[in-house]
């Protein structure tokens, strides 16, 4: 098992179960996505888009997504040094496609986070975001996009404003040590 895919609308709780994740067990680390945009976002390693460029040039990008006016991409090297150092990555994703080409590159365990429409709009304001309507307008996106794509398989589903970001950790760390014991058990 590479990693772990966290999908789902924006202030779904993405970070917060990452976070959640880190503390349980420090090999699960966040990759960190490339940024080309504007400057905000701690998550983030801020690039120039010549930058960006370079490495789409060179082969180095996995997924390569626009949105809120950003261009966000991860760098494939980035994730093999953290597998080739022993840490599980986890990736933030909002859209099925980049899902689809991330699994497609390997074995990610998948796990949806959703949050009702309203919840979303009040994280949103709450965390002082600037760009609430756009936020809200990826969550309607967000819910299309699982509508036409209704049998992407999820290893896990969570509504994160009913389960605490705890719990769902402990659930996909558990899962995630289970399906890393079959596959070494398939691979003896």
């Amino acid at each position: 098992m590479m990693g772990v895919v966290l999908y789902g609308p924006p202030a779904s709780g993405k970070s917060t179960v990452t976070a959640a994740l880190c503390r349980l067990d420090p090999r699960f680390v966040l990759v960190r996505k490339l940024k080309a945009g504007d400057r905000r976002g701690t998550e983030y390693d801020l690039v120039t888009v010549e930058e960006l460029a370079r490495l789409r040039a060179a082969g180095r990008l996995l997924l390569e997504t626009r949105r809120y006016g950003n261009t966000y991409a991860i760098d494939r090297h980035h994730v093999s040094g953290l597998i080739t150092a022993g840490h599980v990555p986890v990736v933030h994703l909002g859209n099925i496609a980049d899902l689809c080409r991330l699994t497609e590159a390997g074995p990610w365990m998948t796990v949806l986070l959703w949050i009702p429409r309203q919840v979303c709009e009040h994280r949103s304001r709450q965390r002082g975001d600037h760009d609430t309507p756009q936020r809200l307008k990826a969550w309607d996106e967000t819910l299309a996009d699982l509508h036409t794509h209704a049998k992407t398989p999820f290893r896990h589903r969570f509504q994160t404003d009913l389960v605490t970001p705890d719990e769902i950790a402990g659930r996909i760390a558990s899962a995630h040590a289970e399906l890393t014991a079959v596959a070494g058990d398939q691979h003896a």
